[in-house]
């Protein structure tokens, strides 16, 4: 189950804080990091950090684009260091890692996003997950190191996982079972740039005053849980509303 579980690490600039990534990530019984965009890769910094986590390092996927690495992801959670001008659905470090082990128990693939040391994720990175993740550290002296945060998060996971607050298989579960698969991220930003295009279309998203109404549509269908069919009626909605934009003729199914 755990190996549904990804680590992603968005621009690190500090080698060492990889390396000590890894092996807080190998404390807890995770295996899989992903860079989004490193400043330095590999690294005898890196290495030495690791301290005996070299597996992790040497199996560490690295990418150009946070959209790349959440590929296949159904549930997706930031770590946020503070307020956003938009409310988001907000989980603590016990909750995540609760959530996190309910989701990859089920065979869904989850991802734990780290970002920048120095200012975090952008507020577009963090409109890309389902929740936001806040460790309440001292407000006096709030900074947390890169490797500390994920140490915190990975505990977090081990400790509702050896607790067994989850079951191991979804078929034990008390909830009702899904008629299908969630979509996973990439299929959701596929969805949001074709909803994008089809509010301007019909004149609804003026892009140069978007007023944060794509973020919170990505909040709305962010906490719905969408799975693939559902997906799929959506995107035949946008496609019909776009033609009709154009004054095409609408052919009904059936015909």
């Amino acid at each position: 189950m755990l190996q549904n579980i990804r680590v992603v690490l968005v621009g690190t600039t500090h080698p060492g804080n990889i390396g000590g990534a890894a092996r807080a990530m190998k404390n807890m019984g995770l295996t899989r990091l992903v860079l989004v965009e490193p400043r330095v890769f590999p690294s005898p910094e890196a290495d030495a950090r690791a301290s005996g986590a070299d597996d992790i390092l040497a199996s560490t996927q690295v990418v150009a684009s946070l959209e790349e690495a959440l590929t296949g992801c159904s549930l997706v959670l930031g770590t946020s260091a503070r307020d956003r001008s938009l409310p988001w659905p907000m989980l603590n470090p016990r909750e995540s890692g609760v959530k996190v082990v309910e989701q990859a128990a089920q065979g869904l693939e989850v991802a734990l996003v780290f970002g920048r040391e120095h200012a975090g994720l952008t507020n577009d990175e963090l409109q890309r997950c389902h929740f936001h993740v806040h460790i309440a550290s001292n407000p006096d002296f709030s900074s947390l190191n890169l490797a500390a945060a994920v140490q915190v998060l990975s505990y977090e996971v081990r400790t509702a996982w050896l607790a067994g607050q989850v079951p191991v298989n979804a078929q034990a579960s008390n909830q009702p079972a899904r008629e299908s698969e969630l979509a996973t991220m990439d299929e959701m930003e596929g969805f949001y740039a074709h909803l994008e295009q089809t509010l301007v279309a019909i004149g609804f998203l003026d892009p140069e005053k978007p007023r944060h109404l794509m973020a919170r549509l990505r909040r709305l269908y962010g906490r719905s849980e969408v799975e693939r069919p559902e997906l799929s009626i959506l995107r035949g909605i946008l496609t019909e509303t776009q033609k009709a934009a154009r004054g095409e003729p609408h052919k009904r199914k059936d015909q």
